[in-house]
């Protein structure tokens, strides 16, 4: 497989980190937004989908390059699905993981144990160019529940609030390795295999 270079739509190092070694083996060679001074543009979409292609858009039109973009979020039940689309800026500051965290456990502070089912969420869009009419579409799940108070160093995000049953432990308290083969981003990326294969 010829390698061809590839945007990842996405100003979160975590995410670069974590979907880069994926991509290559894709035969994708992956290069941040941020290499083409390109800055995520406003998500204005409802749905994960739609922002993914949104950003998967806007990063192929600057650069004149493929674009691959992931968007992804924390959905609680008991919350009706919160914080959802609004999982990076939950407590109203972009990227604030710290007080997202402190959100969610205040929000979450009455929550019985038994209620407390949670799900992370992501979709994972490819285009070949800005105006592609047929983007290639990968979502992926991961199911556990929350937290009464955090648990593990590692990772990223909710992390260290999000309980894995099969693996009894946290996101934050598996090793990157471990899971980078469970999360709800692996799930997705195996199914972008799977299309990508296909094609």
């Amino acid at each position: 497989m010829m390698q061809q270079k590839i945007v990842l739509a996405t100003g979160n190092q975590g995410k670069v980190k974590e979907m880069a070694g994926v991509l290559a083996q894709f035969g994708f060679e992956v290069a941040a937004q941020s290499e083409f001074g390109i800055e995520s543009p406003e998500e204005t979409g409802l749905t994960f989908v739609e922002n993914a292609i949104l950003k998967a858009r806007h990063a192929a039109k600057i650069s004149g390059l493929p674009a691959i973009a992931d968007d992804s979020g924390l959905a609680v039940t008991a919350l009706g699905g919160a914080p959802g689309l609004y999982s990076a800026r939950y407590a109203g500051e972009e990227g604030n993981d710290g007080k997202n965290r402190a959100k969610l456990l205040a929000d979450m502070a009455r929550i019985p144990q038994a209620e407390r089912g949670a799900k992370f969420v992501s979709v994972i869009v490819l285009l070949q160019h800005e105006n592609d009419p047929t983007p290639l579409i990968a979502e992926g799940a991961c199911y556990g529940e929350i937290l009464f108070e955090e648990k593990g160093t590692n990772g990223f995000g909710y992390d260290s609030l999000f309980f894995y049953p099969p693996k009894n432990a946290s996101f934050a308290e598996l090793e990157p390795t471990e899971k980078k083969k469970v999360s709800h981003r692996a799930n997705a990326l195996a199914v972008l295999r799977q299309r990508l294969n296909g094609k």
